[in-house]
């Protein structure tokens, strides 16, 4: 598969999966644009922009940058508490990067694509698909996210634009890594029991490569996808909706 001549951009793509994807959607053959809160040093062949997902108007300046063929809302965060002893601040904060990153990220993306051909694609979580115990923000924020996926993907499903959602489980990143920091920190488990407790949640056993994730995303942008839109395709070995 090629994409050259598309042009893609990847939230949050300075690190962890969002790396991956733009590495990969590069050696496709895309022009990639990544953006984070922070300066990013990128990969090679790789453009680099400070975004804030959560600022209207610093999303609506890096679209004027494109148009983008291919955009990948993959920035976001997580936060763990029990929900009695969540702040409401905390849960904005949630919701924010979440789901209004997200909103705003989609929004501008179906505002401005051309043509007769588009791919838009939510990396959310397999917390769109369930609840998980002590992130009850994130979860409701990832659940909002794949309802924005699946009404998105109604309206322009004859534009030739697909609006779909990858959602992994735990994966093997900095941010799954701060998670498990808080847990030693917080239980007194040993760092291996923290990361095999979350390992657990997935269906294999083990933590999902960005790699795995990356690959998804090809294949929504690959020939043969084009009958997909609304979908929420779970990585973690369970099951796809």
């Amino acid at each position: 598969m090629t994409l050259a001549g598309r042009r893609a951009l990847v939230t949050g793509g300075g690190s962890g999966a969002g790396a991956v994807i733009a590495r990969r959607l590069a050696d496709a053959g895309a022009k990639v644009t990544v953006c984070g809160r922070r300066s990013i040093d990128p990969a090679p062949g790789i453009r680099a922009q400070v975004c804030d997902i959560t600022d209207e108007r610093a999303v609506q300046a890096l679209f004027a940058t494109g148009p983008f063929d291919i955009v990948v809302a993959n920035a976001g965060a997580s936060d763990s508490a029990p929900l009695t002893r969540t702040t409401l601040d905390q849960f904005r904060a949630m919701i924010d990067v979440n789901l209004t990153g997200s909103f705003l990220t989609i929004r501008e993306a179906l505002r401005t694509m051309g043509g007769d051909w588009g791919r838009v694609i939510a990396i959310a979580s397999t917390a769109s698909l369930k609840g998980y115990a002590y992130v009850a923000p994130y979860a409701a924020a990832k659940h909002g996210v794949l309802g924005l996926v699946r009404s998105a993907a109604l309206e322009v499903a004859r534009k030739g634009i697909t609006v779909n959602a990858v959602c992994p489980g735990f994966l093997d990143t900095d941010m799954t890594r701060r998670s498990i920091d808080t847990i030693v920190a917080t239980t007194g488990r040993t760092p291996e029991q923290a990361r095999a407790s979350l390992a657990a949640t997935n269906p294999m056993g083990r933590l999902v490569p960005p790699a795995d994730v990356a690959e998804a995303v090809l294949w929504l942008c690959a020939p043969g996808s084009s009958m997909v839109t609304g979908q929420a395709i779970s990585i973690s070995g369970g099951e796809t909706s």
